[in-house]
């Protein structure tokens, strides 16, 4: 208990110094690393061959590693992802598969207000909406990140059910009728066999030595930069912060693409993925790719 009244006396002087130090004008740069591990051991079932389920195991670790750039004042942010070189044959699953993942995203923690560029199937669109807020514990217990001391928040989010960073295999019971279509040669539609939780537990670290509410990707509200990230299956590590550069870079406001909010997005994501469910299950109906034995 004396342990914990300790952390938290430092914490405050900590944030009262930092405060102090950042009362002029600043800007700073973080970097973060974020991975989402996919767990493809019992997915596609007996249909889907070993090497297919590593092939694809491959190319998603591809799209859930990546590193992003958050550049922010006390106010905005700008978060977006590292430019980076395509690996032969991933062009067209990160196509696939971009429908599924945001593009540059801004955040104005004094306006509450998020905008996010997002292109899906060739249509760019601009989602426009308020920052989503969570109901933050803050806890005592500390941990050194770098050089920064960073104090440990958890919360309970709702996930988006087109958050495909955490979807996993149905956990259903497997009964006469399931071992049946298990033993079928026609290949299932995948997304039968796979759901997205309604809820997750975050834990955050954040430091007060950056006084600032701001994080990564739609995580903020914390009385200090939040350095790492830990929701579900995916962790979000920061790697390096540099602080007031040289050159300081514009946080520009995203404007490109057709204004909704993210419920309106979320009904054109659900219709699109409907109609390209609906031809997958007509072109398996025609019996044209059967497997063959």
């Amino acid at each position: 208990m004396k342990s914990n009244s300790i952390k938290l006396i430092v914490g405050f002087f900590v944030l009262i110094i930092s405060t102090t130090a950042f009362a002029q004008d600043f800007q700073g740069k973080a970097y973060y690393f974020s991975k989402t591990s996919i767990d493809m051991s019992n997915f596609g079932g007996r249909e889907m061959s070993p090497d297919m389920k590593k092939q694809i195991a491959e190319r998603m670790k591809g799209m859930f590693e990546k590193v992003y750039v958050l550049t922010f004042n006390k106010e905005e942010s700008s978060y977006k992802e590292e430019e980076v070189l395509e690996a032969p044959g991933q062009g067209g699953f990160r196509m696939m598969m971009g429908s599924f993942t945001g593009g540059a995203q801004y955040k104005n923690v004094k306006e509450q207000r998020l905008l996010q560029e997002q292109e899906f199937f060739g249509k760019q669109f601009l989602i426009k909406d308020s920052l989503p807020k969570l109901e933050w514990k803050l806890g005592s217990e500390t941990k050194q990140i770098g050089k920064y001391m960073c104090f440990k928040a958890t919360a309970v989010k709702k996930v988006d059910e087109f958050d495909f960073r955490s979807m996993r295999r149905r956990n259903n019971d497997e009964n006469e009728d399931t071992k049946k279509a298990n033993d079928s040669t026609e290949v299932k539609d995948p997304m039968d066999e796979v759901e997205v939780p309604k809820e997750i537990m975050v834990t955050a670290w954040y430091t007060p030595q950056i006084p600032i509410n701001q994080g990564p990707g739609e995580y903020w509200g914390l009385p200090g930069l939040i350095l790492e990230v830990n929701a579900d299956r995916t962790t979000i590590l920061c790697s390096k912060i540099v602080m007031n550069p040289s050159e300081k870079e514009a946080i520009k406001i995203p404007s490109k693409g057709k204004e909704v909010t993210k419920q309106e997005y979320n009904v054109i994501m659900e219709k699109k993925v409907k109609e390209m469910r609906e031809m997958f299950r007509n072109r398996r109906g025609r019996g044209g790719d059967r497997i063959r034995h």
